[in-house]
């Protein structure tokens, strides 16, 4: 097993990681920025050291200080967490290259999947379901066009290099294309350093769920179920939920089937995502995108399968077998995890500020992923989640039952926050009968 590990990331991931690193007697270390010095994370860590500026892109995303880092506290490993340089296959390449394990898919597979198009064509030929859409980035706006009139409105106009719900765009008709695929393109060569564009037919009406995969040491790829990530705002995620209550047996079986296809493809080894998109009249579902890391609604499937999903990480990138028989999954149970972030909960607005109250409630079936506390401040340089509120039990009844005195009990006070949305969310019909949509956010305001 590894010995000792360099967390390049911060915040609940950092915090959540260096947990089970601790867990297993591998000495943990931290890197943070100047902002982040007092958040909690840091003083968790057996070392700690400071890379750089608040900037990202001077710290966090800054390779040479991080490498620095592991250097001169002799980490043998490195976790990328999410976010920041996790999906980064140059980085990766360079971890390795310094002589470090990279705790995560190797580099190859992060570039066939970090390119929409190309993930698209690849899943295609693998057998798995996709959307209608473009096997080539369209060249200029008359392309996106002329592939938008064969695929028929509405459509979706996607960057190719993008990923967490950034950089897209809806057009119910040519007008709207023109629009939107100007505001993509611009918006992934400034994020992405890539302006390159697809087109996909876009529905309207249809469930976000998405497979967790791991890839063995021994070769082997294997699906550790599905999860519901319908309720998003802006195409982004704020309650995920394992077993999805749309999904029949039937369906599970070929999501699932669908799902290790798609990590053979790429000889994919480590912890990965494969999501797709369900439409419940036709139970027809189509592949989204591939996330190459850890994501952040990881601990649902941990209660679902009753594993450590970091824990395994470190057991593939140190070579060594699953703490689980590959051959005798067994799921049970339900979870929750709702996303608390530090924004406004009507409209989503980030609301950084100096956190006077937290409380994070406890009790049976509760756990709480967070990565800050009471006295520290929310800055405006990084994502605004705060905590991740993991719900469990024996059925979606009691979870939705404890979720409900949880966010009741869940004190913040200080920075803006959108703890009274899943107050109102865990109230509304739709949400706790389990036949709601990527649309129910939107329904709701």
């Amino acid at each position: 097993m590894i010995e000792s590990l360099l967390v390049a990331n911060r915040g609940e991931i950092a915090r959540r990681i260096i947990r089970t690193a601790k867990r297993l007697g591998i000495r943990a270390i931290a890197v943070y920025s100047e902002a982040d010095a007092d958040l909690p994370f840091v003083a968790e860590a057996d070392e700690a050291v400071l890379i750089g500026p608040p900037n990202p892109a001077l710290s966090y995303r800054n390779t040479e200080a991080i490498l620095a880092a592991a250097k001169s506290t002799g980490a043998q490993a490195i976790h990328p967490g999410y976010g920041f340089l996790s999906e980064n296959a140059e980085f990766a390449r360079t971890v390795e290259a310094s002589g470090l394990i990279w705790v995560g898919p190797d580099a190859d597979a992060i570039t066939a999947m970090g390119d929409k198009i190309n993930a698209r064509n690849l899943m295609a030929a693998a057998g798995v379901p996709v959307a209608p859409g473009t096997t080539d980035p369209a060249a200029d706006l008359d392309a996106a066009v002329s592939a938008a009139a064969e695929i028929g409105y509405p459509v979706m106009v996607k960057a190719a290099a993008g990923g967490g719900g950034m950089g897209m765009g809806v057009a119910v008709d040519e007008a709207a294309l023109r629009t939107e695929y100007d505001k993509v393109r611009a918006f992934a060569e400034r994020m992405f350093g890539d302006g390159s564009v697809l087109i996909e037919r876009y529905f309207p009406r249809v469930r976000h769920v998405e497979v967790q995969i791991l890839g063995l040491a021994d070769g082997r790829v294997v699906a550790l179920g599905e999860r519901e990530c319908s309720v998003q705002r802006r195409n982004q995620k704020l309650v995920e939920e394992s077993p999805s209550p749309a999904v029949s047996p039937e369906l599970r079986s070929r999501l699932l089937a669908a799902a290790v296809r798609a990590g053979e493809a790429v000889d994919y080894r480590n912890a990965g995502t494969v999501e797709c998109l369900f439409d419940p009249t036709t139970e027809d579902f189509f592949f989204l995108e591939m996330n190459t890391r850890l994501q952040v609604e990881h601990p649902v499937t941990e209660y679902v399968y009753g594993i450590d999903l970091v824990e395994e990480q470190l057991r593939v990138a140190s070579g060594l077998a699953p703490t689980f028989d590959p051959d005798a999954l067994t799921p049970g149970g339900h979870a929750m995890e709702m996303r608390i972030n530090a924004e406004d909960p009507k409209r989503f607005l980030p609301g950084p500020g100096v956190i006077r109250t937290w409380v994070e409630p406890t009790g049976e079936g509760l756990r709480v992923d967070s990565g800050y506390t009471e006295g520290n401040t929310v800055t405006p340089f990084y994502d605004s989640l705060l905590a991740k509120l993991i719900i469990t039990g024996a059925t979606r009844a009691e979870v939705l039952d404890r979720a409900r005195d949880a966010v009741a009990a869940f004190q913040i006070e200080g920075p803006k926050n959108n703890v009274p949305f899943f107050a109102e969310l865990l109230e509304n019909e739709e949400f706790r009968s389990g036949a709601y949509d990527t649309g129910i956010v939107s329904r709701m305001r």
